[in-house]
């Protein structure tokens, strides 16, 4: 008798990608509802449309004759644990933008155009649409435009209502006009523009001591009882562009520094030329409250603050002295809160800050572990 080698039948109902965990309708519904934001954010270069397989942008339509193009990309690190934890969606988009081109304007790069990443276990497109509505909103402050994105539904890949972010932006200078920290020199003054808060990094250092601490976050602010706890460390991350590309333009600034991870200490060397050592006085210009209260909730050494937040200094510009009046003045002017930090002076690629305290200067190690 001859063996049956067929496999048997199963009777189960057909299988789709939605019993799987993923909701093709549910992106679509979201492409859609996200449209009129996307449109928002046109500038010459870019029409806005989202929907094909890429999106176009036109450098000669911006208005640029021979273009270097800057690209960089960024996400929000644990903030958005913060903002999952507590509902707070609405600034993180914004978050998002501005760790991508406060990076490319740093070059002297005019930010054109921006695509996000958006990935979580199962989509819930209020929250995507919240978040993607702060990308737009960062897009139009930055003057950059949303031209495309991904939104990454993955089953099993995150807990339940988490999701992550990340940025990817394009910008343009003219050839011979980028920053490059080249015209540094010993004499040349440091500015430090005002930051709106943590910005973006130290957040794994915030959520341990809330945990340690037993933070109340609804509650007010010990140093600013207007506001909730949580509202002043959600605050988004100051967008600095569209201020300062007048004043590169206009050849005033020759170096910029954003502080991000790692703090003072740790990005200004990265646009110093050899040579070059950048002296910081911590005493020019009030820690914000933020600051003071995160530092004595964890009895953070000053060094480790230089290190790993911003300390109220969100960028940092290095001018001639004859330039410190005029650039003050118009960044004043502007809406930003300007203060004379520090100089360069000659010595060893580096940076020496110097407080009350003490005085704390980049590791001698520098060099190699940020060109690796």
């Amino acid at each position: 008798m001859a063996s049956d080698n067929s496999h048997p039948t199963n009777k189960t109902a057909p299988y789709t990608y939605a019993q799987a965990g993923v909701s093709i309708d549910a992106g679509n519904a979201l492409v859609k509802a996200i449209g009129p934001l996307v449109k928002a954010t046109r500038r010459p270069g870019a029409d806005g449309e989202i929907g094909g397989f890429g999106g176009f942008f036109d450098p000669k339509a911006a208005g640029y004759k021979d273009p270097l193009l800057v690209a960089g990309n960024d996400g929000v690190g644990t903030k958005l644990k913060l903002a999952i934890d507590n509902n707070l969606h609405s600034g993180v988009g914004i978050d998002l933008v501005a760790m991508c081109v406060n990076d490319l304007i740093v070059q002297g790069a005019e930010p054109l155009f921006f695509l996000d990443y958006f990935a979580t276990g199962k989509l819930d497109n209020g929250v995507a649409e919240t978040v993607v509505a702060g990308i737009a909103e960062g897009c139009k402050i930055a003057h950059c435009a949303l031209i495309g994105g991904e939104t990454a539904e993955m089953p099993g890949m995150y807990a339940p209502g988490d999701y992550d972010l990340a940025g990817f932006c394009v910008g343009a200078v003219e050839r011979g006009e980028q920053l490059t920290g080249e015209k540094l020199a010993p004499g040349h003054v440091l500015l430090g523009l005002a930051s709106s808060g943590v910005h973006s990094n130290g957040f794994s250092l915030v959520r341990r001591l809330a945990d340690d601490m037993g933070w109340n976050l609804d509650e007010p602010a010990p140093f600013d009882t207007s506001r909730k706890l949580i509202e002043t460390l959600m605050e988004p991350t100051r967008i600095y562009v569209r201020n300062l590309l007048p004043i590169i333009r206009a050849g005033e600034i020759d170096t910029l520094a954003h502080i991000t991870g790692g703090g003072l200490l740790e990005n200004i060397p990265r646009v110093l030329p050899e040579g070059a050592h950048a002296v910081v006085d911590a005493g020019s210009w009030q820690q914000p409250g933020l600051m003071q209260f995160l530092q004595e909730q964890g009895s953070i050494e000053p060094g480790e603050m230089a290190r790993t937040f911003n300390c109220g200094i969100g960028m940092v510009l290095a001018v001639l002295p004859e330039n410190v009046d005029a650039v003050t003045a118009a960044l004043t002017e502007a809406g930003e809160q300007v203060f004379t930090i520090g100089k360069i002076e000659e010595g060893s690629r580096g940076c020496t800050v110097r407080g009350p305290a003490g005085s704390w200067t980049s590791s001698e190690d520098w060099e190699a572990r940020h060109d690796a």
